[in-house]
């Protein structure tokens, strides 16, 4: 017991540690450069941190494959190690877990506060036990007066919860749940998986209507089906769960990640460049492959992969956020910042998140030229992006300051680079792979 607690305490002494030196690096990029070549697409980090807590319902061991290798799955793992789960990693994209032997029901505030989803807990451990408690969750704040899972404790409770909500803790119980039918007054995709999460042990069936749709949504699903769980309709904006005992094991892989593949795609786009993305899939990818076509990208695509090249002026356009199939809110900055590199008026606005243009400030640094209004952002497209010192505000906002460092002439230097870290796999490896002059250092 006590070696098992002085493990514990150097995990945790090195987790802290490696925050010091997070918050102390930089990422340093000098662009103007077409970047060439082919870039691999690791698993999708918004289905993976929806999956890794799913496997907390299984009576049994789950093997989950193309996890991506990034701090928000370091991060769930150490949290479902705690709760008294046994995880063991085959590889770096493989994570055996066994959650039989399970006697904890919460998690604490280390967990907790880079991490947004560390919310589905919530839904799985009341589903399966009974209770649960996790406190106010961190990641990527972008609502104002933060984000808000209204959605999540109202659809526990008509399934027979009793929730409470503090500014530290969130805590669910209940002594038995119960199907009900559930409608979202926004079709959020946390609040949809945890609900499922939680309805898939009601007694009776349950239904989820104007459920979001987006990939995980449904990669979710699929993985909770594969132990046995009878969900339909996933991929649309009705959920209908049949509560089951008892789940088991199962192996799964983990879709590809479509904001990561976005990314590069419009990392063709915005230097000129020649990228081919592969292990993705195309359809996911829709909204984005149109917009470009029509800016005057050239865009290739076939079974497993996409590429993307621009030898031609680009156009303006106009991008209007909203749930999939529609254009993706975490592409929203990476698209924002093509676009002020582009001739003539374009304007974004943004339907889901009240802080998501929190990025502009720092764009503008470098020399973009945005005008916001509440939830809209406008550019004439005059921009020429110079060298600066910045920092990333949340995880696609760095994304986005990469995109205008690729572009730049001139070195930008972007702090806060924990962000990237929680969400894209070997950021700067890959880049330069392509050919991109980017590295990390000491901030000095």
């Amino acid at each position: 017991m006590l070696c098992a607690s002085l493990f514990w305490y150097i995990v945790d002494f090195i987790y802290r540690l490696g925050e010091v030196f997070l918050r102390m690096e930089q990422i340093v990029i000098n662009g103007r450069r077409p970047l060439q070549g082919k870039v691999q697409i690791s698993g999708a980090k918004n289905a993976a941190v929806a999956i890794i807590p799913a496997a907390l319902a299984a009576n049994g061991i789950c093997i989950i494959d193309n996890l991506p290798n990034i701090e928000d799955v370091v991060s769930l793992r150490k949290a479902i190690t705690n709760l008294g789960a046994k995880c063991k990693l085959h590889d770096a994209h493989t994570m055996e877990i066994d959650a039989r032997n399970i006697t904890l029901f919460k998690i604490g505030k280390d967990e907790a506060r880079f991490m947004r989803a560390s919310y589905y807990l919530l839904g799985v451990l009341l589903g399966r036990f009974g209770e649960a408690e996790v406190p106010v969750p961190g990641g990527c704040d972008l609502n104002v007066g933060g984000r808000t899972i209204d959605y999540h404790l109202k659809g526990f409770e008509a399934l027979g919860a009793e929730t409470y909500q503090d500014d530290e803790v969130i805590r669910v119980k209940a002594d038995k749940l119960v199907g009900a039918d559930i409608y979202l007054d926004s079709p959020s995709v946390g609040a949809t998986i945890n609900i499922m999460m939680a309805a898939v042990f009601a007694e009776g069936n349950t239904i989820i209507d104007n459920a979001a749709k987006e990939p995980h949504v449904v990669d979710t699903a699929n993985f909770l089906n594969k132990l046995g769980a009878r969900i339909k309709g996933a991929g649309t904006d009705t959920l209908r769960i049949a509560g089951v005992r008892e789940l088991g094991g199962g192996e799964y892989t983990v879709i590809p990640d479509p904001i990561e593949t976005g990314t590069y795609m419009i990392a063709a786009a915005i230097t000129g460049g020649d990228i081919t993305v592969e292990n993705v899939i195309p359809r996911h990818m829709e909204s984005l492959t149109h917009k470009l076509k029509d800016m005057n990208c050239k865009v290739e695509e076939d079974l497993d992969f996409i590429r993307v090249w621009a030898d031609a002026p680009l156009k303006a356009s106009v991008v209007r956020t909203s749930g999939y199939p529609g254009f993706p809110t975490d592409l929203q900055p990476q698209i924002s910042t093509l676009l002020c590199t582009v001739k003539g008026k374009s304007k974004i606005t943004e339907t889901i998140f009240d802080n998501r243009f929190r990025y502009v400030e720092e764009l503008n640094k470098l020399g973009a030229n945005f005008k916001v209004e509440g939830r809209a952002a406008t550019t004439d497209g005059s921009c020429l992006f110079r060298g600066g010192e910045v920092s990333a505000t949340d995880l696609r906002a760095g994304a986005a300051l990469v995109l205008a460092g690729l572009a730049a002439d001139g070195e930008v230097r972007i702090g806060n680079i924990r962000h990237l870290d929680r969400g894209y796999e070997a950021f700067e490896e890959k880049f330069r792979a392509l050919g991109a002059d980017i590295r990390r250092v000491g901030h000095n």
